[in-house]
């Protein structure tokens, strides 16, 4: 049985969650150009604290995910007050459902940062809306390794296969068990959407049927 379609009037959010390395950001410039969304990226190049986590985690792991959290809220915010619908790399459930837990269980974030990091997130996220469509990039450890060596960013140099491995695990057990609203997972190892231009087309039908049903 097909979806109830949303109310046109009332879609803002579109969201993009995956682990490093699945294409994020690449999917979300090809859905935000077919759509005519606004899109809104992870800025890596001015965050103040990833060269600093990616040499030294235990030191800024904390500093990092509440830098990530205020970010995101905030943009949350501007997407909830506006009119235009935004289609956004990353979520800001994936810092508190998968980085910040995967950071404290390998020891690299304290328990009391973690807890009060949590805490934070909760009273945060009583604030907001989840997105009116979450698109799940489904990836293994090859694939994602594989596009971050071909996108060749210099502070992920250092990332660890495990570190990739555990993220993944963590995205798992989110999605799984997400009933927060809509959600559309993509299977990146069988979806080379990067170069394929009919994988592609399937996956904007995709998004249209997820958000204005069939016909």
């Amino acid at each position: 049985m097909a979806k109830k379609a949303i109310d046109k009037k009332q879609i803002r959010h579109i969201a993009i969650s995956g682990n490093i390395g699945a294409g994020k950001t690449t999917l979300t410039k090809i859905l935000s150009k077919n759509f005519g969304w606004i899109p809104h990226f992870e800025d890596v190049e001015n965050n103040p604290y990833l060269n600093d986590f990616y040499e030294d985690m235990p030191r800024w792991s904390f500093n990092l995910q509440v830098y990530f959290l205020n970010s995101r809220f905030r943009t949350i915010i501007d997407i909830q007050k506006g009119e235009e619908i935004i289609i956004q790399d990353r979520t800001i459930h994936e810092d508190a459902m998968i980085f910040a837990p995967n950071l404290h269980s390998m020891g690299l974030m304290s328990t009391r940062d973690f807890e009060n990091y949590t805490r934070l997130f909760e009273t945060l996220s009583s604030l907001i809306r989840p997105p009116d469509l979450l698109i799940y990039l489904k990836a293994s450890v090859p694939t994602l390794v594989n596009q971050i060596q071909k996108r060749g960013r210099e502070y992920e140099d250092n990332l660890r296969l495990d570190y990739l491995r555990r993220l993944n695990e963590y995205y798992e057990k989110w999605t799984t068990g997400y009933k927060s609203g809509r959600m559309m997972v993509v299977d990146v190892d069988k979806t080379n959407f990067v170069d394929d231009e009919d994988a592609q087309a399937d996956i904007i039908n995709r998004v249209r049927a997820e958000l204005y049903g069939l016909f």
